[in-house]
This record gives C-alpha cells, structure tokens and sequence, in this order.
C-alpha cells in the first residue's frame, strides 16, 4: 500500500483514542502510516498547503499518489486500509451517506472544539 501521512489533533484526547484503536484494528497494515501531530504546528502545515483551521476541524492525511484528502475522503481511504473497516468505508463512500455523515460529523467536531475553548 502507499504510505500516508495523517495529521490529527493530538490535543483531542478522543482523537487519540481513535488513533489507538485504529491501530489496534489495523496490525500490519498501520506500518504504512505515519502520524503527525498538528498541536501547535501551524507553519508546517501551511507549507505543506493544509489551513491549520481546518486541519483542527477535519482530518487530513496526505497519500503518496492522491496528495491530501481531507474530510470524509480522507477517513474513506484510511478506514480502506483494513480488513474489518473497509465495509464501513465502503458505506461512508456512498453520495447518499458521505454528505449525511459529514454534517454530523462537521457538527460534533464543532460542538467538542468550542466545549474546549479552541475555536
């Protein structure tokens, strides 16, 4: 598989949960993805083209031959990436799930930074 870079909020403690469990679920396969901390990494992200504001709001990851995907295509392509999620990926790739679960997911994020106070 291609390597991939995700960038997720490593200030989230839900965010490191999932990144936990994700790994647990992926075995071998997580071996191909590297994981970058956006917490206080504004510059890097800006050269690297990624809106720091947006990276807080939705994931990024940034794939050898797809360049950055953001959002729900982002979660799409690393959910695909093994055996037990990749029927849920399959289902989120959907046009009438993807933009469903974007809202939702557009909202919980949205609600959980501005509980913490950072945005």
């Amino acid at each position: 598989m291609p390597k991939i870079t995700v960038y997720y909020d490593g200030a989230c403690p839900s965010c490191v949960r999932d990144r936990t469990q994700y790994e647990k679920l992926a075995g071998d396969s997580n071996k191909d993805i590297c994981w970058f901390d956006i917490t206080n990494k504004d510059d890097e992200l800006l050269a690297l083209g990624i809106n720091p504001k947006k990276a807080l709001t939705e994931l990024h990851i940034q794939h050898e031959q797809k360049g950055i995907l953001s959002e729900m295509d982002a979660y799409i392509e690393l959910m695909a990436r093994t055996t037990l999620l990749k029927p849920l990926a399959w289902l989120l790739a959907l046009p009438i799930i993807k933009p469903l679960v974007s809202r939702i997911y557009h909202w919980q994020v949205t609600r959980r930074l501005q509980k913490q106070g950072r945005l």
